[in-house]
């Protein structure tokens, strides 16, 4: 079984901090409108901005673990990252994917999806996506999940 290079998710883990962080930054020097301006009144002129409009994310169903699978985990998240060729060749995916309980890093869980599960078209980052498998090893020594189950919400 093939795994993702540690060099490449170390990147994929600094990315996904970074969009994190300016997600949640703040208003230029502290004000929350943007820098002050100016007036003739002396008085802070009143800035209204309308809520961003963001297109509503879909609720991915939830993919159970099969009874008698002791190893078996469930994780559901946004894809942050898309290994669309497998290196070694057998056609098998790899997503990353944000989760709160971090199979493969703090944050972060890492689901190898077999050719035969794959899904056509393959997702891509910011889709939700849901797994259940079995937690193994990849080739670089992570702790990944190996899906038996996997559904997309794009």
């Amino acid at each position: 079984m093939c795994a993702i290079g540690i060099r490449r998710l170390s990147l994929i883990t600094l990315a996904a901090a970074a969009v994190l962080a300016t997600a949640t930054g703040c208003g230029v020097e502290g004000h929350a409108n943007g820098p002050p301006s100016s007036s003739s009144s002396g008085e802070e002129p009143v800035i209204s901005r309308q809520p961003e409009k963001r297109p509503r994310r879909s609720k991915v169903a939830p993919s159970l673990c099969p009874s008698g699978l002791p190893s078996c985990r469930t994780t559901k998240g946004l894809i942050v990252y898309v290994e669309r060729v497998d290196p070694d060749g057998d056609g098998d995916a790899h997503f990353v994917i944000v989760d709160p309980q971090g199979i493969t890093w703090p944050g972060l869980t890492a689901i190898d999806v077999r050719k035969g599960l794959r899904p056509h078209p393959l997702p891509g980052a910011g889709d939700l996506i849901s797994a259940a498998g079995p937690v193994q090893t990849g080739s670089y020594g992570q702790s990944q999940i190996h899906a038996l189950e996997l559904h997309v919400a794009r």
